[in-house]
Order: C-alpha cells, then structure tokens, then sequence
C-alpha cells in the first residue's frame, strides 16, 4: 500500500483539479512535438517529465479506465490527461452511481475511478454493488471530500485506493498503475487517519478475516514468492493472485507484502493458522 504525497484541497476542488490535469496533458502534447521519439528519454526508458512519458506496456496489457464524476470538467480533465498516457485507455465515462456498473460489466474496465459523492448511488454504495454482482474492476477513489468517516467508508466497501482531488497528475497516473498491478494506495492524510481510528486491525479483523484462499496466498508470501510463483502453485491467474494479495493487504491492516509476512509470522498459532504449517488452514 503506497501513500502518494498530497495536500488538501477545500473549496473549488473539482475544477482545480480538471485544470491541473488538463494543463499536465497539454504539456505532455508539447513535450512530444518538440522532440523527436526517444530523444528525450533517459538511460532507463523513461522521459525527463513524470507525466509525459508514461510507462508503455506489451500491447494487449493497456490499462482500461472508466471514470465516474458527476462534475463535467472533472471527466473531461481526467480524460484529456489519461489520454496521452501511453499505457491506458478511457473506455467511458459515468455521471451518476447508478450508472457505474452496467457500464463495468459491459465496458470490462481494469480500473474505476471514481467520486464519493454522486447521485443516484454513493462511492462506497458503487463499490459494494460492483463486488455483489461479480465485477473485478479495481475502484480508485478521486474526491474533494474530506471526512475520515468518507474514507473510513469507502476502504470498508472495499476501495482499492483512495486519494484527494488535489493529487499531482503524475501522482494520480501512477496511483492508477499501482492499483491495477494489485497494490493497495491511499493519501497519507487516509492512511494515517484510518491507522488513528483502529480500522486497518479491528475493523477488518486480521487473520480471522481472511478466506482460505487468502490464507493460501499469505502463506506464500512468507516464503517470499511472487505474484507469477505463487499463481503457478495454486493454478490460478496472476490477476486473481493480486486481487487476493490486495484483499490480504487490506484484512491484515498493512501496507505492503513484508509487512503482512512479519504480520503472519507475528501472530502465528493465531485462531489455529500456522504459517509454516502445510495444509494446517482453519475453515474460511
């Protein structure tokens, strides 16, 4: 679970942000016309601006990306600067909440991101509806609103990231790469607001939270095997892998895969698991 760097943001934060990503995508356009292809890129691929060159992906693996906002200029300004990404694609757009899910089951985006406060359906209602009809699309929360309880709501719901509307554009692009590759990302100010209100351990519940395929896929992470190894054991996809390691992440309270190990290892003999212990998983 990454925490991207962000400040706060009050009044006017839905236009403030479209401007700042329509503004980051205009550079992007002119950062590429002035240059010829690979000209201004370093030694390791990447290009000296952070929104402009985009990490490229094998063709086939682009980042589908729906957005949900019920404010015109915020679509228009995430779609204008997701555009120019190399690596993703906006396959539609959704003005209310109700919305949101038939456009997932038939658009199949990989990633959401999506306002907390729409009509028609809440974020966190979205965010439930789309699990309770069998819909893997990852949500991002992108919101002005700055009530703990919002946050506290939407990471309950399941949210695979939360972040303020006054988000960087080159931070809200790599938040997006980040949740599709199965991670966990939420603000610093969220992070630290849910670790203070307890809900990472009590109201997730640690171990006794977790299914039996969870626990499956926690016991190899203690063995530091990664996503494709641990796929390979269990004879699924790596994509269900990183949607189990996200559900891991989220259940146990912690931030990344080390800390979930020392997590396992922590509380080991807890509600009768056994990290080390083959097959020795209690009932899901």
């Amino acid at each position: 679970m990454t925490a991207p760097a962000s400040g706060r943001q009050g009044t006017g934060a839905a236009p403030a942000a479209a401007a700042s990503a329509a503004s980051a995508a205009s550079a992007a356009r002119a950062a590429g016309a002035a240059s010829t292809a690979g000209a201004a890129r370093s030694a390791d691929g990447t290009s000296a601006s952070p929104v402009t060159a985009p990490v490229s992906q094998p063709a086939g693996r682009r980042i589908r990306v729906l957005i949900a906002d019920d404010h015109p200029v915020v679509r228009q300004g995430l779609r204008v600067l997701l555009e120019v990404q190399e690596d993703m694609d906006v396959v539609g757009e959704a003005a209310d909440g109700g919305e949101v899910a038939g456009l997932v089951a038939s658009l199949a985006p990989d990633v959401v991101v999506l306002d907390l406060k729409m009509p028609g359906m809440k974020g966190p209602e979205v965010i439930v509806d789309l699990a309770a009809r069998g819909l893997r699309a990852r949500a991002l929360v992108l919101t002005s609103v700055t009530d703990p309880a919002a946050a506290q709501a939407a990471v309950r719901a399941g949210a695979a990231g939360f972040l303020y509307k006054d988000v960087d554009p080159d931070a809200l692009v790599r938040a997006i790469r980040s949740v599709h590759d199965g991670n966990m990302l939420l603000s610093p100010e969220v992070a630290g607001t849910l670790i203070h209100r307890g809900v990472d351990r009590s109201a997730t519940g640690g171990l006794a939270a977790l299914t039996g395929r969870e626990r499956e896929v926690l016991e190899h992470i203690t063995m530091g095997r990664s996503n494709r190894e641990i796929a390979r054991a269990l004879h699924v996809t790596e994509k269900t892998v990183k949607t189990h390691v996200s559900a891991v992440l989220a259940k146990l309270g912690v931030q990344d895969r080390t800390q979930a190990a020392l997590y396992a290892v922590a509380h080991a003999g807890e509600h009768g698991w056994d990290p080390g212990d083959r097959g020795g998983y209690p009932p899901a």
